[in-house]
């Protein structure tokens, strides 16, 4: 399969007149693949079930598995989540916000400084949402 950056992708859509050939032919370079993908490549190092993932993250068994079979899009906090439960890196996660068109964690907001402490110190998902109660911030779940 030959590789198109973005910029050739937006080329292509800009100059095509037929949304579903365009649709059709870059059905695998939309990023919500990649997304799960990334999820599943990250569940399968933790070395975790789906159950276990979904009981680590704070989630329904049912809810995770409309996420992974793409029923359901999973919010930003969501996401989140499943990052901290599943041990990923800041570097991961903001690579994985970024895939799923969420705002990546900016360290000048004071919620996405906590969470990003906590990701990057391996603080379970209990503990950072305790640090976000502590601080007056939304926990994530």
């Amino acid at each position: 399969m030959e590789e198109k950056d973005t910029d050739d992708l937006q080329q292509e859509l800009m100059g095509s007149s037929d949304i579903q050939a365009y649709l059709s032919e870059n059905e695998s370079r939309f990023v919500e693949a990649d997304v799960l993908e990334q999820l599943e490549w990250m569940r399968r190092r933790s070395g975790l079930s789906k159950a276990a993932l979904a009981r680590k993250a704070d989630m329904s068994e049912v809810y995770l598995y409309q996420v992974l079979a793409s029923r359901r899009t999973a919010s930003r906090d969501r996401l989140l989540c499943l990052c901290i439960a599943l041990g990923a890196s800041l570097e991961e996660v903001q690579r994985l916000l970024k895939r799923a068109s969420c705002a990546q964690l900016y360290p000048r907001v004071r919620r996405d400084a906590i969470i990003s402490h906590g990701l990057i110190h391996r603080r379970s998902l209990q503990e950072v949402n305790e640090t976000l109660f502590a601080a007056n911030e939304q926990s994530l779940s």
